[in-house]
């Protein structure tokens, strides 16, 4: 994949097929190294499946017999200078962590962040903790918030959507203080 985000997307996807009612996602990027955690409280795996989940053969799918997100992942982050990790209970939930060195040639740029989370509202949707953080500079977006606060307006509704899009962007922005990651 060509950016973060369509990783972190992947790995969001895998969360809410796993059945997580809530799920975190931190972007943090501070001394020299951008750190994706994306933590979320669905089924987990079996010891012996999460021993074998970075295997691009290892997957739950029944229409293929390949899954090539966490491999991918996984790839993305050592090919960085990173490290990779993955944790996972059966019946607690999944933390996959990955890291980059910002400066890194092979390290892929960030992507679209806004879009992948604006992709992720809906009233079936999951809740969702969105930290994003550079060199300290901090934004959080709760959606458990955003539902107390719409009051029943469904939150893929147009106007909706275009807010939070425009709220992300204008704190991503803010935090980013000019940095391009």
């Amino acid at each position: 994949m060509r950016e973060l985000s369509l990783h972190i997307l992947d790995i969001v996807e895998n969360s809410v097929k796993a059945g997580a009612s809530l799920i975190k996602v931190d972007v943090v990027a501070e001394n020299g190294m951008i750190t994706v955690t994306i933590d979320d409280d669905g089924r987990g795996m079996s010891e012996e499946f999460l021993r074998t989940v970075t295997d691009p053969f290892t997957t739950t799918r029944t229409t293929r017999k390949v899954g090539m997100g966490l491999p991918l992942f996984k790839m993305a982050a050592e090919t960085a200078g990173g490290k990779f990790d993955i944790q996972s209970t059966e019946g607690k939930g999944t933390r996959v962590t990955a890291s980059f060195e910002t400066d890194n040639i092979d390290r892929a740029p960030l992507g679209d962040l806004v879009s992948t989370i604006v992709s992720e509202l809906g009233d079936d949707a999951p809740d969702f903790v969105w930290t994003y953080r550079v060199d300290g500079r901090e934004f959080v977006f709760d959606t458990r918030e955003l539902r107390r606060q719409l009051d029943g307006v469904p939150m893929d509704s147009p106007e909706i959507v275009l807010f939070v899009r425009d709220l992300l962007t204008e704190n991503f922005d803010i935090v980013n203080g000019g940095t391009i990651l």
